[in-house]
């Protein structure tokens, strides 16, 4: 065996450095998740948005608490006083008060809404950053199975260039050969100035289909891993409809949160009511003045109390009133939306049900399609040899062997797809479902 010479080896080190590197830089869709969790802005958002949503039971909470305030003020005074119109001698004194309150709730029913209030918002926050969990997977999926398929459609584009060009240059030696004519060349180049501006445009999507993707997970891709060959759709026992229905109407987060928003609402129509309610509170305080009035100049008092204060509201000028029935609108609107929301929930539950049902025998026929395109290139290779076709049948048979592998690299995209958005639409989707799925590409 030939060793390559040293002027070589530089050459040859650096192919194989670029091939390990290229290798080594594709990136599965399990690592492409990890990274958007960390990279994808809309993503971020929402950790923040559910860190916000967090605080509303407290803020609620804080209502039903004890609150403490202080206060201290100081004032220089200048008196001018007469007695039986004599003016007494003027009096400059210095005035400090201190006062200490603290205010505890005993009755106080817009407080307890608000409460309850605080607690559904916090929880339409959580079921809010579920929903996006699950959507960032969807969206990773999905960005990263376009990238793939639009990879597959390159090839396509490229096998369909192919074939033009060949049959370009048969028509040029038909020509020679005054067996063809310039109308046959003319058309064929035609067809093959198109199929080279298909190939542009399915590079083009193939890189904007990448970049969508790096845009995700927040670097740039290289490249990704293929799918396994020989992937078939399962009929496994899996639930019937009916499971899958009742787990959604369970487990979905975006019905979740529209039913949170229906719990905000109520207690929002109960907070407004409170405007009409009477409120007790236990009231205690301390006062320390120094020279608080003229009568008390050099003196300082101190006062502790503690009792009852009761607040009854009279009339507000049918504000109250007016925010009642706004806030009972706004129920029946978030009810309305909640209701739209199941629909279109379960609408899509049957939808990706079916598709994953429909998969089975769709990728069985498309896989029995590219071993036919497989065994017919073969044949036409052997007919070659024999002399009986020529090349151009040959790119022929390629080109509907990658028409055929495209179609079946399609389905098996839809497939996976549709198990993700199945389990999405239940609400159960989580990161072993993207292992799962990651274990069907190397």
């Amino acid at each position: 065996m030939r060793t390559p010479s040293m002027k070589l080896l530089p050459a040859v080190l650096g192919m194989a450095l670029a091939a390990v590197c290229s290798q080594a830089s594709a990136i599965g869709l399990l690592e492409a998740y990890d990274l958007a969790l960390k990279n994808d802005p809309a993503f971020r958002s929402a950790v923040y948005a559910n860190e916000a949503g967090k605080e509303n039971r407290i803020l609620g909470r804080s209502n039903l608490l004890p609150s403490a305030s202080a206060s201290y003020g100081v004032n220089k005074a200048k008196t001018v006083r007469e007695i039986n119109e004599r003016r007494a001698p003027d009096e400059d004194y210095i005035s400090r008060s201190t006062v200490v309150q603290v205010r505890q709730p005993l009755v106080n029913f817009d407080a307890l809404a608000r409460y309850r209030q605080g607690v559904a918002q916090s929880n339409y926050a959580a079921a809010q950053f579920e929903s996006q969990e699950q959507n960032i997977i969807l969206r990773v999926a999905e960005a990263y199975f376009d990238a793939l398929f639009q990879a597959d459609q390159v090839a396509l584009a490229r096998a369909e260039r192919d074939v033009y060009s060949e049959q370009r240059n048969v028509n040029n030696r038909l020509f020679k050969n005054g067996e063809g004519t310039r109308t046959d060349m003319l058309e064929t180049q035609s067809r093959l100035d198109v199929a080279e501006a298909a190939l542009i445009e399915a590079q083009n999507n193939r890189d904007s289909a990448l970049d969508v993707l790096a845009g995700i997970i927040g670097g740039h891709v290289d490249g990704l891993d293929q799918l396994r060959p020989g992937l078939r759709a399962e009929s496994r026992d899996v639930p019937d409809f009916e499971e899958w229905k009742k787990t959604a109407m369970r487990n979905n987060p975006d019905i979740q949160t529209l039913q949170y928003g229906v719990q905000v609402a109520t207690e929002e129509i109960r907070k407004q009511r409170a405007g009409h309610l009477p409120r007790l509170d236990v009231v205690a305080s301390y006062n320390n003045g120094v020279s608080d009035t003229t009568s008390t100049i050099n003196q300082d008092l101190k006062t502790r109390s503690i009792g009852l204060q009761l607040n009854v509201p009279i009339y507000s000028g049918g504000g109250i009133s007016a925010a009642t029935r706004q806030a009972a609108a706004n129920k029946g609107r978030a009810v309305a939306d909640l209701e739209t929301q199941i629909n279109q929930v379960l609408v899509e539950l049957r939808r990706q049900y079916k598709l994953t049902e429909s998969s089975v025998p769709r990728i069985d026929a498309l896989i029995k399609a590219v071993d036919s395109a497989e065994l017919l290139v073969k044949a036409t290779e052997q007919s070659i040899k024999g002399g009986v076709r020529i090349n151009l049948d040959v790119l022929n048979a390629q080109r509907q062997l990658s028409l055929a592998r495209r179609d079946l690299a399609q389905a098996r995209y839809g497939y996976l797809l549709a198990q993700l958005r199945l389990k999405a639409a239940a609400g159960t989707l989580g990161r072993e479902d993207v292992r799962m799925i990651a274990g069907y590409f190397e």
